[in-house]
């Protein structure tokens, strides 16, 4: 995962897979997950997410992960809180009421920081890490979240045609690095208006994976 790639983009504000409002394969596909109010879910790379919101005001708590501090003081500026800010070893946890947020690599987050976590909301994640990584991080998502059900959007396009991020995220692969786990269901797949980027012909996935 190259970090400074990621530092760089949020420092010059290119940040186009931010969205001006709750996603809505989050909002139309929330329910599938079946989980009680006051749950609390996870958001990895999680930016400075309108979803984050939206989850608030349901009645749910969040915890997320996200390399750029700079996305994260965004975030809580946005919210109109302001966080406790602690060091966790090699991370920062920015917390408030229902809301505690991890800051820097992911994959030093451990299941004793992370605590109780009842799901998992990946819409920018998966789908911004190189295919050598994906594989470890489906793996590390499983190990410190205790298998929690996942709600995973994902692009499918021809990569020959565009780099990533995003990058795209072939079903068998998918299946490949969590069917161990999950029953892995699409909820929704649906072709991008206009293209991916306007670059190239992609479909928006939308998966389920249930213990």
């Amino acid at each position: 995962m190259d970090e400074n790639f990621w530092h760089e983009r949020w420092k010059n504000n290119e940040i186009p897979f931010h969205e001006s409002e709750a996603n809505k394969n989050l909002v139309n596909n929330f329910d599938k997950l079946q989980i009680k109010e006051k749950s609390r879910i996870f958001i990895p790379l999680c930016g400075k997410t309108l979803d984050i919101g939206w989850l608030l005001s349901r009645r749910y708590r969040v915890v997320g992960a996200e390399l750029s501090e700079f996305a994260i003081n965004e975030l809580f500026k946005q919210l109109e809180v302001k966080p406790i800010i602690k060091d966790t070893g090699s991370l920062k946890c920015y917390s408030a009421p229902n809301i505690d947020i991890f800051v820097g690599n992911i994959f030093e987050l451990t299941i004793e920081d992370i605590g109780l976590v009842d799901a998992i909301y990946d819409r920018g994640a998966y789908v911004a890490l190189p295919k050598e990584i994906r594989s470890k991080y489906s793996q590390h998502m499983k190990d410190i979240t205790k298998n929690a059900p996942q709600l995973l959007i994902a692009y499918e396009y021809n990569q020959d045609l565009m780099k990533g991020p995003p990058f795209s995220i072939p079903p068998k692969e998918l299946e490949n690095n969590y069917n161990d786990a999950y029953e892995i269901t699409n909820l929704n797949s649906k072709d991008v208006e206009g293209g991916l980027k306007g670059i190239c012909a992609a479909k928006e996935n939308v998966w389920l994976l249930k213990p």
